[in-house]
């Protein structure tokens, strides 16, 4: 999680940097959620603040103005699953593994950010049967549900991270505006945890934002001079 929060912040700070993309390392899992181990050897405390921090990272990809794509290329189970649900877009590897939240195993709940990520995605009785089972989701399945956004079949890891990257790609200039982009996912991250009114206010402040910007500009000169 530091790890993760620290190329975060990087990336935010990167004018260079216009789609984000998190995968995991190796075919087998994007990830496996949290060491078990460590759990079992580390104070209540220290649980409390490891979710703590865990809530505020994943916070900070979904408030980050650029598009975060997450690269599902083998498992994605428990606080990996939960660390997916945070990224904008979740693409994944056909046949390549499971996704779920098998927490109830442990007795315990999808505790960073799973329980209110997870209910957002699919509605209370869907995600209270998946949670309190703790059954996987092939790909194909979490599709079918809305947790995944889009199966892709390769005949490699290299293949399909490829296909992802060239996917990626066409948020970015000169493909699109990606202030744009990065603007809209605020626009609806926010948007959809606050009242209408509030939405919409927040709308048009962004909207002035980019009416303000060369990309606008030069998007609507170009479209008037056909």
């Amino acid at each position: 999680m530091r790890d993760l929060d620290e190329a975060v912040l990087t990336a935010r700070f990167d004018d260079a940097v216009h789609v984000i993309v998190l995968a995991g390392a190796g075919e087998k899992f994007f990830c496996a959620g949290a060491d078990i181990g460590m759990l079992n050897d580390v104070t209540p405390a220290y649980k409390y603040q490891f979710c703590l921090h865990a809530n505020e990272t994943l916070n900070r990809i979904e408030h980050t103005p650029k598009l975060v794509i997450a690269a599902l290329g083998g498992h994605c189970v428990g606080g990996g699953l939960e660390i997916a649900m945070a990224c904008d877009l979740r693409i994944a590897r056909q046949d390549s593994g499971k996704c779920g939240v098998p927490e109830i195993a442990l007795g315990v709940l999808p505790g960073t950010g799973g329980t209110q990520r997870l209910v957002r995605m699919v509605g209370k009785s869907r995600a209270i049967e998946l949670m309190a089972s703790g059954r996987l989701l092939a790909y194909d399945e979490a599709r079918a549900l809305g947790i995944v956004d889009d199966v892709r079949s390769a005949a490699s890891d290299a293949q399909f991270m490829d296909d992802v990257l060239s996917y990626a790609r066409s948020f970015c200039p000169p493909n699109k505006a990606s202030l744009s982009v990065g603007l809209i996912k605020r626009a609806v991250q926010t948007g959809a945890e606050i009242p209408l009114e509030s939405g919409l206010a927040l709308e048009r402040e962004l909207q002035a934002r980019l009416f303000s910007s060369a990309d606008a500009k030069e998007g609507i000169a170009a479209f008037v001079e056909k």
